[in-house]
């Protein structure tokens, strides 16, 4: 592993932080993420792990509120 690599701490991650890197996982991009740095994704990956954990978030809340009603 290198200095810049880290090991992800799951129990230590909030739930968006968890969210963010299985979107990047299921996008590919998670090694690149442990590699370089969440600063090394271009704009276009970023907006698109951006887009999807605003898409599921309203997902769950949608989903919330019907159980709820």
């Amino acid at each position: 592993m290198s200095e810049k690599e880290k090991k992800i701490l799951w129990e230590e991650l909030s739930p968006d932080d968890k969210l963010k890197y299985e979107i990047a996982q299921e996008l590919g991009l998670l090694e690149k993420v442990k590699e370089t740095g969440w600063k090394s994704l271009s704009a276009k990956e970023t907006g698109r792990i951006g887009g999807l954990m605003t898409k599921r978030k309203r997902e769950k809340k949608q989903e919330e509120n019907c159980k709820n009603s």
